[in-house]
């Protein structure tokens, strides 16, 4: 590596960080998901804007240099991995198993509708917002996952900041959330072993090793990881049991790559295994989350969005692909979401703040985005559609929850509930330990 390949490179990495820092607090302050200022961050940086501002100054910053470029996908893969795996930490199968039947039933209506949406969009706009080389079906097939999935990380913050956490809506959402996100990725890991393999033979034999990797890593890897992560919390430092975590997601990255599948995948179940140890294992974690979300994630998120070209929708053949792509995104997810929550017996208002908490894609969308570039089935028009879907949605969501639930009556067991709450964020702003740790 050349000394100006490492100054470009360090010098990148500084001012992704910064921008992305700074336009994510503003996208706070405006009520909106930090994610939305993040991925603005490349729109602003890369050829949407800087690109035809100050092409030199674009140029020497953000070269297309192969070797450069690849550098920058490095850092944002390994935040990928890391991002994925904290987000398997964080799913709460108790929560799961307790409200299991309505949660089922929204996820199921609010994950089939706009994939089966997405499946039949995907089928008339091959070759439009695609190289043209991948098979119609594997193209179909991947709009129709990225037309399906939500995104925990987005939902939790949303949720949290509105403070709705407590709220059952807000249980319901994280809960149908959870499944959406672990098929969401499982579908995800298929559709990359149909593009990669361009044989049913092949891919079908990567899906039977995938589900032989969650079953070993739930018979086996559970235990395992459990017992390693208890053993590092004995230490009184932080690091072993962060160590720990990391290697264990990263490990479950390399199994499900090796497999032709998604690393995202195995990040994803070894996040589980880990979240599986329990609160007092977990709650050491901290550093690694903080690490993560703070300075690995506004970085891919950043770097994500150097790769949009909004000028691509001054074609009006992109740009009505994107307004469809959109329109089936939001209107596939709230109809599914709505549709689940009815026939669970809920409310007409307690129905569309599901849609609104479940249509947030964020930061999962990004994923899938990349993926789909990165394996050759979408091009940077469509790449950039995936990408808007995933501004849009959640820009959307905390103004069509704020409007919602305030039609929605508070019960007994939510106040209940936000009273512990309250005491438990008392005891943490006072330092004082929280039960059971």
């Amino acid at each position: 590596m050349s000394q100006h390949v490492l100054l470009v490179f360090l010098l990148q990495l500084a001012v992704l960080l910064v921008v992305a820092f700074a336009l994510g607090r503003l996208a706070c302050r405006l009520g909106l998901p930090a994610v939305v200022g993040e991925l603005l961050t490349g729109v602003l940086l890369g050829p949407s804007l800087l690109g035809h501002l100050a092409p030199g100054l674009s140029g020497w910053l953000l070269p297309r240099d192969p070797a450069q470029m690849h550098l920058l996908d490095a850092v944002a893969q390994l935040a990928v991995v890391l991002l994925v795996g904290i987000t398997g930490v964080q799913l709460d199968l108790k929560v799961l198993r307790r409200r299991r039947a309505t949660a089922l039933r929204i996820s199921l209506a609010g994950l089939l509708i706009p994939l089966a949406a997405g499946v039949g969009v995907g089928y008339l706009l091959h070759g439009h917002v695609s190289p043209g080389q991948p098979d119609r079906v594997v193209f179909a097939l991947f709009l129709g996952v990225a037309m399906c999935v939500s995104a925990i990380p987005v939902i939790s913050k949303t949720l949290s900041d509105m403070g709705l956490l407590h709220r059952d809506v807000g249980q319901l959402t994280l809960t149908a959330g959870m499944v959406d996100d672990a098929v969401g990725w499982l579908l995800l890991s298929v559709v990359s072993a149909l593009a990669g393999a361009h044989a049913l033979g092949a891919a079908g034999m990567s899906v039977l090793y995938l589900a032989l990797f969650v079953a070993l890593a739930g018979v086996a890897g559970r235990p395992l990881v459990r017992a390693a992560l208890r053993v590092a919390a004995r230490s009184p430092e932080a690091g072993p049991p962060v160590v720990v975590a990391c290697a264990v997601i990263l490990a479950g990255a390399v199994v499900t790559h090796a497999l032709g599948m998604e690393a995202v995948f195995g990040a994803f179940i070894a996040g589980i295994l880990v979240g599986s140890a329990g609160p007092e294992v977990t709650s050491r974690l901290a550093p690694l989350r903080t690490v993560t979300l703070a300075v690995l994630a506004p970085i891919f998120l950043a770097a994500a969005g150097l790769r949009m070209d909004l000028t691509s929708l001054r074609d009006p053949d992109v740009l009505v692909a994107a307004l469809v792509v959109l329109a089936v995104a939001v209107l596939g997810k709230f109809a599914g979401a709505y549709l689940g929550a009815r026939l669970s017996r809920l409310g007409h208002w307690e129905g569309l703040a599901l849609g609104a908490g479940m249509n947030a894609r964020g930061v999962v969308e990004v994923v899938v985005a990349m993926v789909g570039l990165r394996i050759g089935v979408l091009n940077t028009a469509g790449y950039t559609i995936v990408v808007l879907v995933a501004i849009v949605t959640s820009v959307m969501a905390p103004f069509v929850l704020r409007a919602a639930m305030r039609r929605v009556e508070h019960s007994a067991e939510e106040r209940l509930r936000a009273a512990e709450y309250d005491r438990i964020w008392s005891q943490q702003r006072a330092g004082e330990p929280r039960h059971g740790e």
